[in-house]
């Protein structure tokens, strides 16, 4: 069984940072992508963005120049790191980790920036 536990959300003025740390535990296939999605009320959940285990990645185009995403396979951590936030990336941000086919989720976590 994969858990995602998900931290580091919070409020945050418009223009400023936050970084985020998803950890999965469980039995976990290598070859993996690991990423975060986000939900804003009345919205469905979108892509933020993922990395692969080789390191290659995907963005939104709202998010481009502005978040990072990174991880750590040794600890089996992804992390997201914003950048200039907007008012509008004010949503719950939900970790993801996809292999063989299934998608695992997180919980979510709270980010509200505030202008």
């Amino acid at each position: 069984q994969v858990q995602l536990v998900e931290s580091g959300g919070g409020s945050v003025q418009a223009g400023g940072s936050l970084r985020l740390s998803c950890a999965a535990s469980g039995t976990i296939f290598r070859l993996n992508t690991m990423g975060w999605y986000r939900q804003a009320p009345g919205n469905q959940r979108d892509l933020v963005a993922d990395i692969s285990n080789f390191g290659s990645t995907d963005y939104a185009d709202s998010v481009k120049g502005r978040f990072t995403v990174s991880r750590d396979n040794a600890k089996s951590t992804v992390y997201l790191e914003m950048n200039n936030v907007k008012p509008e990336d004010t949503a719950v941000y939900y970790c993801n980790l996809r292999a063989l086919g299934r998608n695992r989720w997180g919980q979510g976590i709270q980010v509200t920036v505030t202008s």
